[in-house]
């Protein structure tokens, strides 16, 4: 064989190796995309399926809260698929238990909670969700307003005036200057009424000034559900004949930060009489007045069928701003108004959750008397109708009578409100998870 032979032999040898390394190259890559794929459509189908898991574990909850709605009373015990068993749902299904978990805030709580927990499952993988809801009472709220109108006049919120929790209105809002709302916000009408630019519900204004700019931190809802206040305090006035005090004609309860109150009451011939917060926490006064002041250690509700009186402060002995874990707890309920005395000192601060059934939490001759301070309130405001607590120039804004607003919400009220404050017929989610 001559050498130019050789040579040819050998560089076709040469190709033919480069040709199988590069066929072996190429299928190995055809391998790794095959399997490449056929991961990812298995990781596409698990992700899907994972998914649809989810959204039904979801409508799981959902059906759960939707029942827990619509029965006529808080359900007492456990229940598993209460509507008839596993509902089957596009394509998969899912299965729901209801743990009571009963009355949680101590003595004279009417909130029950329940532990949901909603497993759904689709082509053979399961997702578990759980969440915490209770029944809903007033106490949640640091604002609540049948209307914002005190006798048919628009009463505002104004300059330098702050809430500081849950606010609503069955109405709307009237808004002069730069008031601050701290926590969720919402009105059932669709609009707001801004002292210098009229009914808006843009909260951007662009207006020359002068102009309203309130600030919603969490934001405005409108076109909100309607809540529904009681009439009549009749949780309270039960437990106060049934073991708690149920007093008649006009009473002063001055509290004491050792678990004791001083009570004057004319019918029961007391004058200034020391005695022990009532244990089971309710005192009711029937056909008079209750003017309360001092300091509370315990847990108590107190109420009256013709109005409350505050000539003075109301704390607690155990402050919960610097001891979230303080036991003391105040509510004060009126079948009229709950009033503070135009001689109440320049700077007030209440401690408590204050319901007015009927009429409003006001100040006694707002219109008239001097400029004071700021009323403090740590709890919260419910009222029928919205009492005004002092006027302000709608020129300036300078205050012209009565007290600046600073209202903050006491979290421990969601969970743990005073005794026998009333339910508002609804549930409210406290917390949800994947488990």
């Amino acid at each position: 064989m001559d050498l130019c032979s050789e040579k040819l032999k050998n560089k076709s040898g040469v190709a033919m190796i480069i040709t199988l390394f590069v066929l072996s190259i190429l299928l190995l890559f055809v391998t790794t995309f095959i399997s490449m794929s056929v991961n990812n459509k298995t990781i596409s189908d698990i992700f899907n399926r994972r998914t649809k898991a989810f959204y039904l574990s979801e409508a799981g909850l959902d059906h759960a809260i939707f029942w827990l709605r619509s029965q006529s009373s808080p359900p007492i015990g456990d229940r598993t698929d209460p509507w008839g068993g596993m509902q089957n749902l596009y394509g998969g299904h899912y299965t729901v238990f209801i743990d009571d978990l009963g009355m949680v805030g101590g003595t004279g709580s009417a909130i029950r909670r329940y532990l949901i927990t909603s497993t759904g499952t689709y082509q053979g993988l399961s997702r578990i969700m759980s969440s915490y809801i209770q029944v809903d009472n007033f106490a949640r709220y640091l604002w609540f307003t049948e209307r914002e109108t005190f006798n048919n006049i628009p009463v505002w919120f104004g300059m330098n005036d702050s809430l500081n929790g849950p606010t609503h209105t069955n109405a709307h809002f009237h808004i002069y200057n730069d008031p601050v709302f701290g926590g969720e916000t919402s009105s059932v009408d669709d609009y707001i009424r801004f002292y210098n630019n009229g009914n808006n519900t843009n909260l951007s204004q662009t207006s020359n000034p002068p102009y309203d700019e309130p600030d919603f931190q969490e934001g405005m809802t409108f076109s909100a559900v309607a809540g529904v206040m009681p009439s009549k305090a009749l949780g309270l006035r039960s437990a106060a004949s049934a073991g708690g005090f149920f007093l008649s004609g006009n009473t002063t309860i001055t509290l004491q930060n050792d678990g004791n109150m001083r009570v004057t009451n004319t019918a029961k011939n007391w004058n200034n009489r020391s005695m022990a917060v009532p244990a089971g926490g309710a005192l009711f006064v029937n056909n008079g007045t209750l003017t309360i002041s001092g300091t509370l250690n315990g847990r108590l509700t107190v109420g009256s069928s013709h109005g409350v009186v505050v000539p003075s402060n109301i704390v607690y002995a155990d402050n919960p701003r610097t001891n979230p874990n303080s036991n003391d707890v105040l509510g004060i309920i009126s079948e009229k108004d709950i009033m503070i005395s135009q001689t109440a000192p320049h700077n007030i601060e209440i401690n408590a959750c204050l319901m007015s059934l009927d009429t409003s939490f006001l100040v006694q001759n707002w219109s008239s008397i001097a400029a004071k301070g700021t009323l403090t309130v740590y709890g919260g405001i419910i009222q029928d109708e919205r009492g005004p607590v002092g006027t302000f120039n709608g020129q300036t804004g300078q205050k012209l009578s009565g007290y600046t607003k600073n209202y903050s919400h006491d979290p421990r009220l969601i969970s743990s409100p005073p005794p026998y404050m009333p339910s508002t017929g609804d549930y409210i989610i406290l917390s949800w998870k994947e488990n």
